[in-house]
């Protein structure tokens, strides 16, 4: 008997750990510190957004095997904060033989929802969650932390990073990988041992991405004024040949590909590109809207 029921899979409830307590940027600290949180009028310092992402990959890994390593993405709009102590599940439909898309979601254990997105395998999967919620963003009104930022815009230099398994991560990423491995939701040999791994090598784990991607972003120089407290409010990873690798050069370059504004924020979507160490091969790419909260930049209301 054939049934048309949509099915899901489901993970086991997890308490992500909150790592970014001490991040720093512009001379101040960020959202992820309670006080600060707290002053913007939030209960405590969330865990990032790409936290997650680790949730995901054993469900995507049994739809999509070894593949959804090498050539998946995960486009996220995230929802509701979730602090330290709370506990999270992720959820992914299982797609029909052959597709190349899906829709995954979080919750929290009392049904919250933290964050939906699609996850594809390839250039085949149709667009993406982000490409949707991009296509329907409306032209900004009076812009004052970004107004000189423009679209089209790129990144003042090309950028090279790495990710070794004992390297801090610098001010912004205030640890190294192998300290997240220790707390990491969903663990595998494949991140810390050459021999488990398919390739032979260590593989960065997906929201290990976004740390690598992210890391090196103040050489960009991008125009934005401050301080000011912003966040992740809509991210898409992308891998192309993927994976990366732990002790691997990258080469990264950046373009402003939108801008957009809400009651609270002012956003910059970047999209960052990202090559093998020679700068002539693209391996992944990354979508990211940086949310500026108005409140946090010091005579925003005065101003407007």
């Amino acid at each position: 008997m054939s049934f048309s029921t949509e099915l899901s899979l489901a993970g086991p409830l997890r308490r992500p750990r909150q790592m970014l307590g001490d991040q720093t940027y512009g001379g101040h600290s960020s959202i992820h510190d309670d006080a600060m949180a707290e002053k913007l009028g939030f209960r405590a310092g969330p865990i990032e957004g790409p936290t997650h992402f680790s949730q995901f990959q054993p469900l995507l890994a049994r739809i999509w095997g070894q593949a959804w390593f090498e050539r998946g993405c995960l486009s996220a709009h995230f929802l509701n904060m979730v602090v330290e102590g709370e506990e999270v599940r992720a959820f992914a439909e299982i797609p029909p033989d052959g597709a190349t898309s899906t829709r995954v979601w979080a919750e929290k254990a009392d049904g919250t929802p933290v964050l939906e997105a699609s996850a594809s395998l390839g250039a085949t999967g149709g667009p993406t969650l982000l490409d949707t919620r991009m296509a329907a963003l409306r032209p900004p009104g009076r812009l004052l932390i970004l107004e000189d930022l423009k679209v089209g815009m790129t990144g003042a230099r090309e950028e090279r990073v790495r990710m070794d398994a004992d390297q801090s991560m610098g001010a912004l990423y205030p640890f190294s990988l192998n300290q997240k491995l220790k707390v990491i939701t969903e663990a595998s040999p494949w991140y810390s041992e050459a021999a488990a791994s398919p390739w032979g090598r260590a593989i960065i784990p997906f929201e290990m991405l976004s740390v690598l991607f992210e890391y090196s972003s103040r050489e960009a120089a991008f125009p934005v004024k401050g301080p000011a407290v912003g966040l992740f409010a809509d991210q898409e990873i992308r891998l192309i040949e993927g994976p990366l690798f732990v002790g691997e050069d990258y080469v990264l370059r950046r373009e402003v590909v939108a801008l957009a504004e809400s009651k609270r924020t002012e956003s910059y979507w970047v999209r960052t590109r990202v090559f093998d160490s020679s700068g002539g091969k693209q391996v992944a790419e990354m979508l990211l809207n940086h949310a500026t909260l108005k409140n946090s930049f010091a005579g925003y209301a005065e101003a407007n």
